[in-house]
């Protein structure tokens, strides 16, 4: 790139967040009283019950299959992004129903045993080497290890913060958690924008405001899109968003309608909207 202010989107590792993410976890569900348990979260049809039973959910999957080679057959032929979404839906959906069997109590003391495990689990990982799960969301095929543990970090991340947000707990908005968030989250704009025709050298700014944002510029190449870390002086496009709003866009909280308009555009408003559907998860 001409514009020296930008940096290319350099590998992220975050397997050291997940011990201290975990504490906040446990932490905020220990302070729960038995109402806030079923209050709606961010999540369609998911309570704080459901939402908690999810992520130990994920973690006690996580454990079983890429730890001990547990392997479960899938239920039909993954051919496809859609294919791929359904299967993780069902997976979603029998795990919660399951766990919902669960006493809060009880939950707390299994993320108390699974937590210090999926730590080891994710800092015992290679950061090249070649993950079993690509980030499918990020348009990958396949993924290095720190990508991986990324968005296991943005997922653990988000669950929490659906939490939080349900019972009005303080938020993990600091920047040594939403950073790493976003600077994983804005590697699904080129699958968010592949479709987008612009000639060669077109820039949009994404601006995220706060202690934990930051600038991220993406920009139309030969062949396809590419993300750079900071803003490029000369873009088509500029987006600014406030930190509640990003979060919540990329991790399906907010609608395309929505972001769009808590956002701040400034110069070409169709090149913005692509964005406004971008998500760092499996939708």
């Amino acid at each position: 790139m001409a514009d020296a202010s930008l940096t290319p989107m350099a590998p992220l590792f975050t397997a050291e967040q997940f011990p201290p993410l975990y504490a906040e976890l446990v932490g905020l569900l220990r302070s729960l009283g038995p109402d806030d348990w079923d209050r709606p979260t961010l999540a369609p049809r998911w309570s704080v019950r459901d939402v908690a039973a999810h992520m130990l959910d994920i973690d006690l999957r996580g454990l079983s299959f890429p730890r001990d080679d547990h392997f479960v057959p899938d239920d039909g032929p993954i051919e496809t992004y859609a294919d791929l979404v359904a299967l993780i839906n069902r997976l979603n959906e029998m795990g919660v129903r399951y766990l919902r069997r669960l006493s809060p109590r009880l939950m707390i003391d299994l993320f108390e045993l699974t937590g210090p495990r999926v730590a080891e689990q994710v800092a015992s990982q290679p950061p090249h080497g070649q993950a079993r799960h690509s980030v499918a969301w990020a348009g990958e095929q396949t993924s290095e290890n720190w990508m991986n543990i990324g968005r296991e970090y943005t997922e653990r991340w988000h669950h929490q913060m659906q939490i939080r947000e349900a019972v009005g707990a303080p938020r993990l908005l600091e920047r040594r958690w939403l950073h790493p968030v976003l600077d994983l989250s804005v590697r699904a704009l080129p699958r968010a924008y592949a479709d987008t025709a612009a000639p060669t050298g077109t820039t949009l700014v994404l601006e995220v405001a706060g202690e934990g944002g930051g600038a991220w510029s993406l920009v139309r190449e030969e062949a396809d899109w590419r993300v750079w870390r900071g803003a490029a002086a000369d873009a088509a496009t500029r987006v600014r968003l406030e930190p509640d709003a990003a979060w919540k866009m990329f991790f399906n909280a907010l609608g395309a309608e929505r972001a769009a308009a808590d956002a701040a555009v400034t110069g070409d408003e169709r090149l913005a909207k692509p964005l406004f559907r971008a998500r760092a998860v499996m939708v």
